[in-house]
């Protein structure tokens, strides 16, 4: 898995049950994900296409660290499926948990907005 973002869980993206807002968490999947996908396609031109079941697996504070990892797990003609996990990680141990994870599938498309072939 490779390192792609790191997040800090601030107060502003709490929900009401006093974690981190789903939404909040799918946004930084989404941006991660996409980083992947355009270095891995060298363009800069990727779209998500879709966001396979999302599993979240234990909540995040305010105050925890994130960091959203990745791999390639196909590349298509013109698209790319990734798995894409959040972790969050204790700073003194350095150990990490999996609080979420999901499979995402992005497509390179040209300035018109077509899907275009990726050089492998």
């Amino acid at each position: 898995m490779e390192l792609i973002s790191t997040y800090i869980c601030k107060t502003s993206d709490i929900g009401v049950n006093h974690n981190l807002f789903g939404g909040t968490m799918l946004s930084w999947l989404d941006e991660a994900g996409g980083i992947m996908a355009a270095s891995e396609c060298r363009s800069n031109n990727v779209i998500t296409l879709k966001m396979e079941e999302v599993l979240f697996k234990k909540p995040v504070k305010v105050k925890e660290t994130v960091r959203v990892y990745g791999r390639v797990e196909h590349v298509g003609h013109t698209s790319i499926t990734l798995y894409i996990e959040a972790r969050t990680v204790n700073l003194e141990n350095r150990s990490e948990v999996i609080v979420c994870s999901t499979r995402m599938i992005f497509v390179n498309i040209d300035d018109d907005g077509k899907p275009k072939h990726i050089n492998k």
